[in-house]
Parts: structure tokens; sequence; C-alpha cells
């Protein structure tokens, strides 16, 4: 690759860039950021959620090794 291929590269480069980071701020703006009280509520929905599916693995888990352990005779 030339010299002067890539200088001609460069120079595209930072105005492109420019006009990237342009959207992307116009696009940040359009966003809808969440208040405390929504993020608060969507923390203690995951937590809870996440509770349960562990207890119920863990119950599924304990569930399925006994009757392992009955099948095999151990």
């Amino acid at each position: 690759m030339a010299l002067q291929e890539q200088v001609e590269r460069a120079r595209e480069l930072v105005p492109r860039s420019v006009t990237f980071l342009q959207e992307v701020w116009a696009e940040l703006k359009k966003v809808h950021w969440p208040g405390r009280k929504e993020v608060w509520a969507a923390t203690v929905v995951v937590l809870a959620i996440t509770l349960f599916v562990a207890l119920f693995l863990g119950v599924v888990d304990y569930g399925v090794s006994n009757l392992v352990r009955l099948v095999l005779g151990a």
C-alpha cells in the first residue's frame, strides 16, 4: 500500500469518526433513561426470579440425585 493511499484513508477517517460520534450522541438523547424507582424495581424483580430459579433447580437436582442413587443402588 502506497503512502499516498494511507494518507487519504487517514484523512477520510477523521470526518467519518466525527459524524459517527454525532449520530451516537443524537441517539443517546432519544433513550429513555430509567429513574431510581424503575431501576430499584427491576433489580428486585431480577433478584427474586434468580432466587426462585436457584431454589427450583436446587430442589430438582436434589430429587434427581436421590432418584439416581435409588436406581443405581448406591
